[in-house]
């Protein structure tokens, strides 16, 4: 018990630092998916991928077979995935921030496997994947 007392202090600071750790873990919102597994689903033809990202964005790169819909305009535009509500859909951004919120969007819109691809376009190139122009 004197130990904890006289060691207060470095207790407090080891249980901030560790639950600072902690704290990116736990606010991650949605299901996501790694490169990897997103290009297994995209090559076993199981995934539809939509770019969230605004139009320029996605014409200077983006995943090959991309339905580049905009964040701001995927709820009037939900309507054009009706048709692929029964494969996994894969929200791609820059980072991983807005297509996070996509994939929340789409689950809430009847998409039972709506995914954010974890990293965004950022991540896809920085494993050398390839992007179509």
């Amino acid at each position: 018990m004197k130990f904890l007392i006289d060691n207060i202090w470095l207790i407090g600071i080891a249980l901030v630092s560790g639950g600072a750790l902690l704290w990116p873990n736990l606010q991650r919102r949605g299901s996501k998916v790694t490169t990897l597994q997103a290009t297994q689903m995209i090559n076993q033809g199981k995934a539809v991928i939509v770019d969230v990202r605004d139009p320029a964005a996605f014409a200077a790169g983006h995943l090959r077979d991309a339905k580049n819909i905009p964040f701001k305009e995927l709820s009037n535009r939900i309507g054009e995935l009706e048709k692929s509500k029964n494969k996994a859909v894969i929200a791609v951004c820059q980072a991983g921030v807005q297509s996070s919120k996509a994939a929340a969007q789409l689950k809430k819109s009847g998409f039972n496997e709506a995914f954010s691809l974890d990293g965004g376009i950022s991540a896809w190139q920085a494993q050398g994947l390839p992007v179509a122009k």
